[in-house]
Formats: structure tokens, sequence, C-alpha cells
């Protein structure tokens, strides 16, 4: 895997994809920044998010469970004093499917944070990651 991050002014990077995507970062104001763009630690806190929800969702596709939607929200701490590394991360699952249980969802859910995660089983080394969810019906 492979990426470019090219500085562009002030606290503002463009970051490359070795698949050929790119993302903006910049810093806050009082760092340099205008605001223009996500913050490095908030890419890190969406990718462990989008590292573990694709998990579910692939993990309750390939089991042929009905799945309609995934929202997943995360909450994180950092340290107060530098580095300020995530201490905390809660992510909670909202799945909506058609004829879901909850002990389908909580086993996608496990699976992912056990095994599959490699972001939050990575992050797991430095941060107390916690894991919850709901399941709702699809109309």
């Amino acid at each position: 895997m492979k990426a470019r991050i090219k500085w562009v002014e002030n606290a503002m990077f463009i970051g490359e994809s070795g698949s050929g995507h790119a993302v903006v970062m910049d810093g806050a104001p009082e760092a340099g920044g205008r605001n223009l763009g996500v913050r490095p630690m908030e890419l890190l806190l969406i990718g462990m998010g989008g590292c573990s929800s694709f998990d579910v969702v692939h993990i309750l596709r390939k089991g042929r469970h009905d799945v309609r939607n995934c929202e997943t929200l995360l909450e994180a701490q950092r340290a107060e004093t530098d580095p300020k590394v995530f201490t905390r991360i809660h992510l909670h699952f909202v799945v909506t499917g058609k004829g879901l249980t909850e002990a389908v969802v909580e086993r996608a859910v496990r699976l992912s944070a056990e095994k599959y995660c490699s972001a939050s089983i990575m992050l797991g080394k430095a941060a107390e990651i916690t894991h919850d969810f709901e399941v709702l019906e699809a109309d």
C-alpha cells in the first residue's frame, strides 16, 4: 500500500491514495490552517470507522442477511499532552435490515473487532476500544 502527501499551503495538505483517490487535510486556524479539510487525526478515526463498517456489512451480506443500511457513530478521546494519541474510541453501529437479529449483528461486530478490522486492532494497541450496536427493522 502506498500514499502520497503534498503540502499545498499553510497547514493544508492533499493526501493521495495508491488507488488514485484524494482527500484534503487542513489544520485549525489556531494552528495556521483555514479549516478547509479534515484534520489528520479525524481522518484516522474515519478510516477506522470505515474499516469496521465495511467488515460488519460484508460479514452480514456474506451470511445472506438482508442488510439495508449501516451507520457507525464514533466518539474518541485523546491524551491531554503530546503525543495526543487516542486513549478511548467507542463505535456505535446502527444496522438496519429485514429480519436481522441481535445475535447475527453482535457476531459481525465481534468478528470485525477481534479478527478482521486491521485499523481497529492496530489502534487497540494504544487505545481502549469499545463497541455497541442497535438493530432496526427496515420498512
